[in-house]
């Protein structure tokens, strides 16, 4: 399988906090600021639209379908989080955000996603969007190559070519998030996931959105603590809805912890997943991190 390397240049991508700072910059002007009241997510989606745009002709999806990891059999999210000897910790690997700008642009993904499964982390997260979290599918791949645990591509998915994408580079689970999807659109990427079998891990941030995709092809619904429109942070979000998510979904929190203690009165709601990133890749050392994170927790 060919994957092209990030080059030092684009290992410096700039961080928008913004959505018209980064359409000033962006090499080909072709998205258009509707309104003033664009939100980021808004910008980030029309921006993976026409990402998905040129992969789909550079990469059809027939070839995406003959790479050697398209065949592999996925690991299982459920059967992870319940393990033995996992904690039940999706342990996320991110260089920035648009909300945080640069957050560790020196971290190795080989050295984190190792060290990540080490602590007994149930699942690893790694974002894969370039232009506002300085991923690539690259650090996906080098995550498979080191993980026995499941894996889940971080993306903002909009078309179904991503999907595939996902499974081709190594992905086990896929993220789809309500806000920036209709609930047709949640069910037909949703199926097409599964007959990949891959995971699908469902993003809600309040209750319109989840009562609206309460699907079967669904493995795990994540409430985001942070709102993607303006990405304020409240864990009352998960404390609220935790109940409202039918048993048989494994049930995970996002967004916003940074405390052990805060994982175990998450888990005593009904939580069984618990997804941390920037908590971890803050640090110097996430391996070191999350071990001693781990460790707290009891």
């Amino acid at each position: 399988m060919h994957c092209a390397n990030v080059t030092a240049e684009e290992g410096k991508r700039p961080i928008f906090t913004s959505a018209m700072t980064f359409l000033g910059t962006l090499r080909e002007p072709r998205i258009l600021l509707h309104n003033l009241n664009m939100t980021i997510l808004d910008t980030i989606v029309e921006k993976k639209k026409l990402e998905v745009a040129d992969a789909k002709a550079k990469v059809t999806i027939e070839t995406l379908q003959s790479y050697p990891m398209f065949a592999r059999t996925c690991y299982s999210l459920k059967e992870s989080v319940r393990e033995r000897g996992t904690n039940g910790i999706i342990a996320e690997f991110k260089r920035a955000s648009p909300s945080k700008g640069l957050i560790n642009g020196e971290a190795s993904v080989e050295e984190v996603v190792r060290g990540y499964q080490q602590a007994g982390a149930s699942a690893v997260s790694v974002l894969t969007d370039g232009d506002f979290f300085q991923g690539s599918l690259d650090d996906l791949v080098i995550a498979r190559q080191h993980l026995s645990i499941p894996l889940l591509r971080k993306e903002f998915i909009v078309d179904t070519y991503q999907i595939a994408e996902a499974k081709a580079y190594g992905a086990d689970i896929i993220l789809l998030i309500a806000a920036c999807l209709t609930p047709k659109e949640v069910n037909d990427f949703a199926d097409y996931a599964k007959t990949l079998g891959l995971n699908v891990l469902l993003e809600v941030h309040h209750e319109e959105e989840l009562q609206q995709n309460l699907i079967e092809s669904v493995d795990a619904i994540g409430v985001n603590n942070r709102n993607l429109k303006d990405f304020t942070v409240d864990l009352q979000h998960s404390y609220d809805l935790v109940n409202k998510i039918p048993d048989r979904y494994i049930k995970v929190s996002e967004s916003g912890i940074a405390d052990p203690h805060t994982i175990n009165a998450l888990k005593a709601a009904g939580f069984n997943g618990f997804l941390i990133g920037e908590n971890f890749m803050k640090t110097n050392d996430p391996a070191a991190a999350i071990k001693e994170f781990a460790e707290t927790m009891g």
